[in-house]
């Protein structure tokens, strides 16, 4: 495969073209009303895998969004690697804050300006261009099965269903992921860790109508305040979590791994500017590394109740209403800490009121090994490929399928990321580096090189 960086060269501007194709097809999985551009974006997956090379491509459908799959079998004796991804995005809003529209992929300074630029859809199409590289010089080096799936964003629960329907099918000797990011391409990076996620909707009732707030004020209560007051309980004055038994199976880092994690590349300054903020906040007695990645936290999603028109309308509303989600470290379980957090809530809200938990969807936190075949394989592509060893971190997000396929599947994962922590995943002006989708085009196949390479071996 020594043309990889000419094919690259010479299929730039097309590439290019292609992504932001798919970046205009409106694949949000969280609103039903986006269902037609949700289908349209699986079925160009679709046609992009079969244009590339891939065999037996097609478009599953499932009780939500379906899913997209393809293979290559070069030889059923040589390794085989599951490439995952996901189309779906989420919601755009708020639209006023994006300086150039969302689903209109827009080049400024070098980077790629739309929603799912870096999440997913700009990670996810760097593979099937790395596999149309790879099957236009020389061949796959092994196996190539791929799964793109439409509700990542909403908790992958089709997805799953899937999974356990398809083990046959989905056979292979690793899963490989990017989906996640890197410190900085000047200091490359793989995940070795991901944080599980408990997403939850608490919805707080007073009285039964909306009230005039000068009449009934400060004779009622106001479900806002109090669900206020509830979030403001659940973290102490060192902004560690209230919860009873939240933290009863977290395992703490040792001394070492302390000192490895934070011996990567951190710079506080830069970081608060990056963010616009004079102070950074969190769990006292930890880094900032160590808080966004290995420690599990309790952060307020969206909160909303009575009026937020425009100009004013003075009433006591008669509800109040947040989304939270909690990240989780490895040993807790997503289950277990959405009932104690729906325990917690019913037995702190006074009696003034009454409050409704709903669980949205969750996943389990996960940790990839560093010894296997596949993490020194991608070691190695991502050392040839930017000429300097990755530094293995940990990542603060989650991916609650990567979980699921070592349960059903019996297989590890390699997360390897091209993103950073910079591209405002989820939020207004989401980036992805230009640079970064062509660096991952160019070294994807060299990971697919050195797993055959060492599997042999081995």
């Amino acid at each position: 495969m020594q043309n990889i960086k000419a094919y690259v060269e010479q299929n730039k501007q097309r590439f290019l073209d292609e992504l932001f194709e798919l970046l205009r097809f409106q694949s949000v999985s969280a609103d039903p009303a986006y269902k037609p551009e949700v289908l349209k974006t699986a079925a160009y997956v679709a046609q992009k895998l079969r244009d590339a090379g891939a065999d037996k491509v097609e478009v599953c459908e499932t009780a939500g969004n379906p899913i997209v799959y393809g293979e290559k079998i070069i030889d059923p004796a040589k390794p085989t690697v599951l490439v995952y991804g996901h189309y779906d995005v989420q919601p755009p809003d708020p639209l006023e804050l994006w300086k150039t529209p969302p689903f209109e992929p827009t080049i400024r300074d070098g980077k790629i300006y739309a929603r799912g630029a870096c999440d997913d859809k700009g990670q996810f199409y760097m593979h099937v261009k790395a596999f149309e590289l790879m099957m236009q010089n020389g061949g796959l080096p092994c196996n190539i099965k791929f799964m793109i799936e439409g509700e990542e964003e909403v908790g992958s629960n089709n997805l799953g269903i899937f999974v356990k329907a398809n083990k046959e099918r989905l056979k292979a000797d690793v899963v490989l992921i990017s989906d996640t990011s890197m410190l900085s391409m000047e200091n490359p990076s793989l995940e070795t860790g991901l944080r599980g996620l408990s997403y939850m909707e608490v919805e707080v009732t007073g009285p039964n109508r909306d009230l005039h707030s000068g009449v009934y004020g400060g004779a009622v209560a106001n479900p806002a305040t109090i669900l206020a007051k509830m979030i403001a309980s659940m973290h102490d004055e060192n902004n560690h979590i209230t919860i009873p038994g939240f933290y009863d199976d977290v395992i703490d880092l040792t001394d070492d791994e302390r000192k490895a994690l934070n011996s990567a590349p951190y710079n506080e300054e830069e970081y608060k500017k990056d963010l616009d903020v004079a102070e950074l906040w969190g769990e006292k007695g930890y880094s900032t590394l160590e808080r966004t990645g290995t420690r599990p936290t309790l952060e307020v999603n969206g909160i909303w109740g009575g009026y937020t028109g425009e100009g004013a309308k003075t009433v006591l509303p008669s509800k109040a209403y947040a989304k939270i989600s909690m990240r989780l470290v490895p040993n807790q379980g997503w289950v277990k800490i959405s009932e104690i957090f729906t325990k917690h809530i019913e037995k702190i809200a006074p009696a003034s009121v009454k409050v409704k938990v709903t669980t949205h969807h969750g996943g389990e936190p996960v940790v990839t090994p560093t010894d296997s075949v596949a993490y020194r394989a991608a070691q190695k592509a991502v050392a040839e490929s930017f000429g300097k060893q990755p530094i293995p971190t940990r990542g603060g997000g989650s991916i609650p399928i990567v979980a699921l396929f070592e349960a059903e599947l019996g297989i590890k994962t390699v997360l390897m990321g091209f993103g950073l922590d910079s591209d405002a995943l989820h939020s207004p002006n989401e980036k992805y580096d230009i640079y970064n989708y062509y660096k991952g085009i160019e070294t994807i196949p060299l990971f697919h090189k050195y797993f055959a390479e060492l599997s042999q071996k081995s």
